[in-house]
């Protein structure tokens, strides 16, 4: 079963049941279930023994897992920062003061996406932190929750990919210095390399340029088009009947005292904090104060649990400074809301749970393995091979939920292959691994960055993932026709110009048949 065909059919059931029934826990535990039993052979003792392995991984793995159950921590800090600036006022007030600076539903659209992008040290400090930023003020323009959480994720990983300075540029320059190292065709060194595949990612570079397009047209499509015409038409942002990770449940009493501080002092304190917790603990690691060396080795998940007690606390610390003057605080109301929190951002670990026990057993499964042997068995001609190493890539990350996983397995193999085959092709090849592993990741339901992107957003994750899809699976078409085009010529550059134009040819439809509605609806 292992390394064979059956070990596609977990991720498979998952996503298709996903995809159907929108039941995302159901879904994942049965995609958990059938992993189980193929590792076990159909043995029923055995497969309760790795399902339950699977359902405690996130805690324990050979050890206390405190990766993981710092970002678990980490999201239910967050969630009690949200009910506190929310029983403070600073919600309120912030959206209040952003409406007066930021007056068009474009400018909220805008600075989101900038915010995105500004943000590029970790994905999931990305997809959480712009979200509790942008929120009040996308909510004050009507912008629909599922708008928010596409802008959210698809300025994540697709800028951590490119990024040098962040969490993702520190691993891949890692993978890049063994795979350089293993060939004397290659003098430049993994940086010079990495910077090199940068305008080699044709789905970052076409997937941000649509995003920018999109904040600054009012053009939509498929799924996302009936969420932004419900938020204009009727005002609802999210369907109130399925449920909103992040979304708190309390009615906090309405009053007057809440101020921008309260909402801006402790988000700021996050970003801050957090950075300098990620600057010292990769120092303390790397013992020298090199910026490389530094994000190579930086603790993520404990600086953000840092980050989140030092905002917690300075948001209650901020609610208790408007006892004296206002009257519907009490030690109560605090009480109630940091319950709040916390339940508002459990449906968000529950998933987060069940996705990375599925993701251990498809590892287990050999999945990645067996779709990358597959390819590697059939004589490819060498000018097919980058685009087929990116759609690979995209398969092997949408079924396993992991972009890091693919990056892992597919990197050295298209490495090895490259090298004996067209040494010239061997970064755009790369970059095309890379290209196609976000994204499989950016649209996969159970990839762990689209689930805090929905939970960023407050938006109900499979209404993140249908009204993403569309716009990703497009973003991709483009992606694979440059590599298409690169693999034919030889030539990256003509391959670059081959995306730019074809997004041109894009954009100028989209434009015109907006024009179109707009006249017709007039």
């Amino acid at each position: 079963m292992i390394g064979t065909w059956v070990s596609i059919l977990p991720p498979v059931i998952a996503i298709v049941m996903v995809l159907v029934t929108r039941r995302v826990l159901l879904s994942l535990g049965a995609g958990i279930v059938t992993a189980a039993f193929l590792i076990a052979s159909f043995s029923p003792v055995e497969t309760l023994k790795n399902v339950w392995t699977a359902m405690t991984i996130s805690f324990w793995d050979g050890g206390l897992n405190t990766y993981n159950l710092f970002i678990m921590l980490f999201l239910l800090l967050l969630g009690v920062i949200t009910a506190f600036v929310s029983l403070s006022g600073g919600s309120a007030a912030f959206a209040r003061w952003a409406v007066t600076r930021i007056r068009t539903k474009r400018g909220a659209k805008l600075l989101t996406v900038i915010l995105g992008i500004a943000i590029f040290v970790d994905d999931y400090f990305n997809s959480l932190a712009v979200g509790q930023i942008a929120r009040p003020i996308t909510d004050q323009h009507k912008i629909s929750r599922a708008k928010l959480a596409y802008f959210i994720d698809s300025t994540s990983a697709p800028i951590c990919v490119v990024s040098p300075i962040s969490s993702w540029g520190a691993f891949l320059i890692g993978q890049l210095a063994i795979i350089l190292g293993t060939t004397a065709a290659v003098t430049y060194s993994p940086l010079t390399a990495f910077i090199m595949m940068a305008p080699m990612n044709f789905y970052v570079i076409a997937t941000l340029s649509m995003v920018f397009f999109f904040a600054w047209t009012n053009n939509d499509f498929f799924e996302m088009k009936k969420h932004e015409d419900r938020a204009i038409n009727e005002g609802a942002l999210y369907d109130p009947d399925k449920e909103i990770p992040g979304e708190l449940k309390e009615d906090f009493p309405e009053h007057n005292h809440g101020k921008v501080i309260d909402l801006v002092a402790p988000i700021v304190t996050l970003i801050v904090v957090t950075l300098g917790m990620m600057v010292y603990t990769g120092y303390k690691e790397a013992g020298v104060f090199n910026i490389w060396a530094i994000f190579e080795n930086t603790d993520v998940p404990k600086s953000l649990v840092i980050g989140g007690i030092t905002a917690t606390v300075l948001a209650m610390i901020l609610y208790m400074m408007q006892m004296k003057v206002n009257k519907t605080a009490s030690y109560s109301w605090m009480g109630r809301a940091f319950i709040s929190g916390l339940k508002a951002m459990m449906p968000a670990i529950l998933i987060l749970i069940f996705a990375w026990g599925l993701t251990e057993l498809i590892a287990t499964l050999d999945t990645g393995l067996f779709l990358s042997e597959t390819v590697e068995k059939f004589n490819i001609p060498v000018a097919f091979l980058p685009v087929l190493i990116f759609v690979l890539a995209g398969l092997m990350a949408f079924s396993t939920g992991t972009s890091w996983g693919s990056f892992g397995i597919l990197m050295p193999i298209a490495g090895t292959i490259m090298v004996n085959a067209a040494p010239e092709l061997l970064l755009p090849a790369l970059a095309a691994v890379l290209a196609g592993a976000v994204f499989g990741d950016h649209c996969s339901p159970i990839s762990d960055t689209t689930i805090l992107s929905s939970t960023g957003a407050g938006c109900n994750h499979m209404d993140h993932v249908a009204t993403q899809l569309p716009y990703a699976m497009v973003a991709a078409s483009v992606a694979a026709s440059g590599y298409f085009v690169l693999g034919l010529t030889g030539s990256v550059w003509i391959g670059l110009a081959a995306v730019v134009i074809i997004l041109i040819v894009l954009f100028t439809y989209w434009t015109a048949k907006g024009r179109q509605r707009q006249a017709h609806t007039a």
